[in-house]
């Protein structure tokens, strides 16, 4: 099957997962109930239809920047969260649960997206002049350093109500959100992704080592810019109105890869439509859990990522051996 035909096919299927997330639930929402001024219609336009949405954009740039990062590191496990963008945001995001400024009209959001920008300035500054792998020890100083000052946040809760609240965000879930964060989100993530989307042609010279990049006109000093201000936009918005979902950026990279090939500009969008897949079909499962309550997608993506790393683990060690 050729590229074209494969990409069609990855968009019938993001279509399909998207009306599957529109219908599924506790109580299933047929299309015949979509537009009735009744609880079924109103359910559908307050709820899923934004829960969708949302689950489309983030599982897209969740892929996308998987994709990015990994032709950009030419490392196979990197991911969003090796540069810190997502564990910067998720501690704006605590910090906001903590002060009660989350109470206010976008008051998490703000924080989350702050958290996002301060560790874009500080990434770009720690790894300035120290290529990919500068690049990459940055990215863990700050994943680290947010990691362990959000652990902080936590244990100094004032109550266990506090705790308990923050870490349900941390865990990552779609559950109650509405169309306004659908438009507070949908801007910075679509300006992510036209960063993201524009790096494909330098991606693909950098197959050619750092020198043969440069050969061939690329400013890597510029291109690292606008991968880190493309993560950033578009995994900030997604962690400041899901929480952390984790896992899409590593796993879906790996399986578009086996479908298109090597070449990292050819996997970009289907990278995208790949994630959007993944993070529609698995939020739609974890509303189909028997019980009274929601199993969290934050929780279900670690499930899947799991089992995921076992397979690479054992894949290159068959390679090595």
């Amino acid at each position: 099957m050729n590229n074209r035909a494969l990409t069609a096919l990855l968009l019938l299927l993001t279509l399909a997962a998207f009306l599957l997330s529109l219908m599924a639930g506790k109580v299933w929402i047929w299309p015949n109930a979509w537009a009735a001024n009744n609880a079924d219609g109103w359910i559908f336009l307050e709820l899923r239809l934004p829960r969708a949405v949302l689950g489309l954009c983030i599982g897209a740039v969740l892929g996308l920047s998987g994709a990015v990062l990994q032709g950009y590191l030419r490392n196979p496990l990197a991911d969003p969260t090796v540069l810190g963008v997502s564990a910067s945001a998720a501690l704006g995001g605590v910090g906001a649960i903590y002060t009660g400024l989350n109470l206010l009209p976008f008051g998490l959001f703000t924080c989350a997206m702050l958290g996002a920008g301060l560790s874009i300035l500080l990434l770009l500054v720690i790894s300035r002049g120290g290529g990919t792998m500068g690049f990459i020890l940055g990215g863990m100083v700050l994943s680290t350093l947010a990691g362990a000052l959000t652990a902080f946040v936590i244990s100094i809760a004032p109550n266990p109500f506090a705790a308990s609240e923050i870490i349900n965000w941390l865990m990552g879930a779609l559950t109650d959100r509405l169309m306004a964060d659908v438009w507070t989100a949908l801007p910075f993530m679509a300006l992510g992704v036209a960063l993201l989307l524009s790096t494909g042609r330098a991606l693909d010279a950098l197959t050619l080592g750092e020198n043969g990049a440069k050969s061939l006109g690329i400013n890597l000093f510029r291109l690292q810019w606008v991968i880190v201000l493309g993560v950033g936009l578009a995994v900030g918005a997604s962690v400041a109105v899901s929480g952390v979902v984790g896992f899409v950026g590593l796993i879906v990279p790996h399986l578009i890869r086996a479908l298109y090939g090597e070449q990292p500009s050819q996997i970009l969008l289907p990278s995208a439509l790949g994630g959007a897949i993944l993070t529609l079909t698995a939020d739609s499962l974890v509303r189909l859990v028997p019980g009274p309550s929601e199993v969290r997608l934050g929780i279900a993506m670690a499930v899947l990522g799991a089992p995921f790393f076992l397979l690479l683990l054992l894949r290159y060690r068959k390679g090595t051996a």
